[in-house]
């Protein structure tokens, strides 16, 4: 099937849809195919729920020649109407990766530019080479900016996502020891995120860039950009004058100051790429104050909350070894009483222990804060420490009743989604 054909068969439809359990009337399903199941199974029944059409690539499964679209590969069909959709609207897109803060940086400058323009972003974090096609298929006519996330786990991804949605412009939020395993090390998650630079560079797009980053100031230095940084000498187009965080962060620029809710000293950045990028596109500074402090994170992500005595820092999103120690030195800022709950990080390959066991070392010394480690990595990582406790999995937490305890405390709670520590707030 020609993409022009299949591309009027979308035009006709209200949504996308790829799994029948949530099919939508009305709408254009593509049977995508796992390592576990093929949706081509399912076609008949997304019409019967309501679909009207549905993009197919097994001829076995095509009964109906009016409302079944068969092609060659139904994944590349969905990629390949995203791009071509990309073109017809012809919008300027943003796009992000990075190791840490993809999505929290995402919503910033998506509550920024909307003070402005009728802009649309990657839904949660619909980020991969499923999620990315389905997001710019969700911008529409009236899209005056799209902000496309990317995230990776190996090379070559971040190159192919550039591929399908051909940002405009980009932004890294930082380099850091995340998918270690996909990327081969460090310096494979600098090669595979900086794949995005590499389009930018090859179209003449332009990047924004934080200048306080030594390798992102270097990776771009021959690219078309629009800076930030704290510190003036460096020129950049936005200087962002003071940081602080008690535990919210505050930043000031343009003698504007802005109180965020967000915690941690590590969502500063998040929050100047926001402002750097509302000044690129002409935000006033008091609408970017206005957008900033009027976002309330969700979802697990740096939330703060209040349970009984304890005020508990709940950021079980994720977890990698950069990020759990930027969350770890803010917690070392706080005053009072501090108790940091984690859980093993996920996808570090054979770096896995050593880098549980690098994470142990770096805290050893900080005898204000009580710790609790769960999950086998750090369990076999452990350090005998009369603040320091292991456990081998949330069970075995539980089982102790550690929380019974913790009261009037600053309580930290970090780890890999797989480890799914919000259900510590449970047992408090």
């Amino acid at each position: 099937m020609r993409i022009e054909d299949l591309y009027q068969c979308f035009l006709q439809c209200d949504s996308i849809s790829t799994d029948t359990r949530k099919i939508t009337p009305n709408s254009l399903f593509f049977a995508l195919k796992g390592d576990n199941f093929d949706a081509n199974e399912f076609a008949q029944e997304a019409l019967n729920k309501g679909a009207l059409f549905v993009v197919i690539d097994n001829k076995k499964y095509f009964t109906d020649e009016n409302k079944m679209l068969l092609v060659q590969d139904t994944l590349k069909a969905l990629q390949d109407l995203a791009n071509y959709h990309r073109n017809q609207l012809g919008l300027p897109i943003i796009s992000l990766t990075g190791s840490n803060g993809k999505t929290t940086t995402k919503e910033l400058i998506k509550c920024v530019l909307s003070k402005k323009y009728n802009t649309h972003a990657t839904f949660g974090n619909l980020n991969n080479h499923i999620g990315v096609p389905l997001t710019l298929l969700s911008f529409k006519e009236d899209t005056d900016i799209g902000i496309v996330e990317m995230g990776a786990n190996h090379q070559k991804e971040i190159e192919m996502l550039c591929e399908i949605a051909q940002p405009d412009y980009g932004y890294i939020t930082n380099f850091g020891k995340a998918h270690l395993e996909g990327f081969g090390g460090i310096d494979g998650v600098i090669k595979g995120k900086s794949e995005m630079y590499d389009y930018l560079q090859e179209n003449g797009r332009t990047v924004f860039v934080n200048l306080d980053d030594t390798i992102q100031e270097q990776k771009t230095s021959k690219l078309d950009r629009y800076t930030f940084s704290t510190d003036s000498s460096k020129n950049p187009n936005i200087t962002i004058k003071s940081i602080e965080a008690s535990p919210f962060v505050t930043i000031n620029f343009n003698e504007t100051t802005i109180k965020s809710n967000l915690i941690g000293i590590y969502n500063a950045n998040n929050i100047n790429a926001a402002v750097t990028i509302g000044k690129y596109f002409n935000i006033s500074d008091n609408d970017i104050k206005k957008a900033i402090e009027n976002y309330i994170p969700s979802n697990n992500r740096s939330q703060l909350i209040e349970k009984g005595t304890n005020k508990i820092i709940l950021d079980a999103y994720n977890a990698n070894p950069s990020s759990m120690s930027a969350a770890l030195t803010n917690l070392r800022q706080l005053e009072g009483k501090k108790t940091a709950i984690l859980g093993d990080m996920f996808e570090l390959g054979n770096e896995s222990l050593q880098e549980h066991k690098k994470l142990i070392e770096s805290i050893i010394n900080d005898t204000d804060i009580e710790f609790h480690f769960i999950g086998n990595d750090f369990y076999t990582s452990k350090i005998e420490k009369n603040n320091i406790h292991y456990y081998t999995d949330f069970n075995d937490f539980k089982e102790r009743k550690v929380t019974s305890d913790i009261g009037n405390n600053t309580i930290l709670i970090k780890g890999s989604r797989g480890m799914a520590l919000e259900r510590v707030l449970d047992i408090i």
